[in-house]
């Protein structure tokens, strides 16, 4: 008999994140092997009147792909995966496997190449922009380990993250988004954090399930070239299939100038991938209440309740401040007392304090009224 929290999930994912409609095609993309959630969703699509289709693919296996790809051989996969992307209305992806490092070992170049030929075109440019879509993590002892926690209680926590009401932080995000909207001047205080910008005019997005599970964020992006001071991120980062740890960046009109972490050469690397990367391509407010600590695992990590990400890379056609990188790298600052405190000032007004809202149109969003 199948877990009935993966039926809940499913029909979320499929009724509510990316809302099916009649004769609409589905890629349904299992990194991993959750057969039953697979059979969920296929069911749930299939319900609806969906035509759902499947893509099951393992990591490791992967790893082996790069390793030997060559730049023609990407070229051609990404044509074929381009062509049949444009063919879906919505996307579905399961992510599960047993490491997270699992292509922590492919060479630069091989990455690099499929960043640019195959990732950039099929996702960012094609599923991004011209799909509805929702991406997820599948729990599984390996992200137990990570979280710290039994496989058990990390699968507890899991289904009420993944299960929230995201019908009703939906709601409790209007008046953040509002007050966004019509900010100029941004600044962000913490340990080893002093950084200022403007997102004049570039507007913002709610993130409550459409999009991730687990979700819980509104962002924007800087106005490119208003960036200046340094932040320090608390959260550790996999990029690559590298861990990076205590990532600090420093700006100048927009760019980073000054980058350093645990590995500053790969970090510097990763930068100097375009142009594009060494400049921000968002901003975003985090507050899931039930995700309260890194897992290395950056669709849980950016959520976190008092976090935010500032983003090296690519911006979102919603918010978008011009800035076109084959990289969109989610580095996360956690503000809660634990982690060192600290402020979002929103031109001058505090409005953020020690992770919880201060000013009470966004009290909503505090964990106590989210849960």
């Amino acid at each position: 008999m199948r877990d009935p929290r993966l039926k809940k999930l499913a029909q979320n994912l499929v009724q509510y994140s990316v809302d099916v409609q009649p004769g609409e095609n589905v890629l349904i993309d299992m990194i991993g092997a959750e057969s039953e959630l697979a059979k969920c969703l296929i069911e749930e699509v299939a319900a609806r009147g969906g035509r759902p289709f499947l893509e099951m693919s393992d990591r490791s296996v992967l790893r082996t792909m790069l390793m030997h790809a060559t730049k023609e051989q990407i070229e051609l996969w990404a044509k074929l995966d381009l062509e049949r992307m444009k063919n879906m209305q919505a996307y579905i992806a399961v992510r599960s496997g047993d490491n997270v490092n699992e292509l922590a070992d492919v060479p630069d170049d091989k990455m690099r190449l499929y960043e640019r030929l195959y990732r950039n075109p099929v996702h960012m440019e094609q599923r991004v922009k011209k799909t509805r879509w929702v991406i997820l993590r599948y729990p599984t002892p390996s992200m137990a380990q990570l979280a710290n926690m039994s496989t058990e209680a990390f699968e507890d926590f899991y289904f009420d993250v993944c299960n929230l009401d995201y019908s009703k932080m939906e709601k409790a995000m209007d008046p953040l988004k509002a007050l966004m909207d019509r900010t100029d001047k941004v600044r962000i205080v913490s340990p080893g954090t002093d950084i200022a910008f403007s997102i004049k005019d570039i507007g913002s997005k709610k993130c409550s399930g459409h999009r991730n599970i687990p979700d819980g964020e509104v962002f924007s992006a800087p106005v490119r070239d208003s960036v200046n001071g340094t932040i320090t991120y608390n959260a550790p980062s996999v990029y690559s299939g590298t861990t990076f740890q205590n990532i600090s960046l420093t700006f100048e009109n927009g760019k980073i100038v000054k980058a350093e972490s645990n590995d500053n050469a790969r970090l510097n690397e990763i930068l100097d991938m375009d142009e594009g990367a060494r400049y921000i391509g968002e901003f975003a407010i985090g507050f899931n209440p039930y995700i309260l600590h890194p897992m290395n695992d950056i669709l849980f990590d950016e959520k976190i309740a008092g976090s935010l990400h500032f983003t090296p890379g690519q911006a979102y056609e919603d918010t978008d401040n011009g800035n076109r990188s084959s990289v969109h790298w989610d580095l996360v600052l956690i503000q809660r007392p634990e982690y060192g405190g600290g402020d979002i000032y929103f031109d001058d007004v505090l409005i953020r304090k020690d992770g919880l809202f201060v000013l009470p149109e966004l009290e909503g969003l505090n964990p106590e009224h989210l849960k």
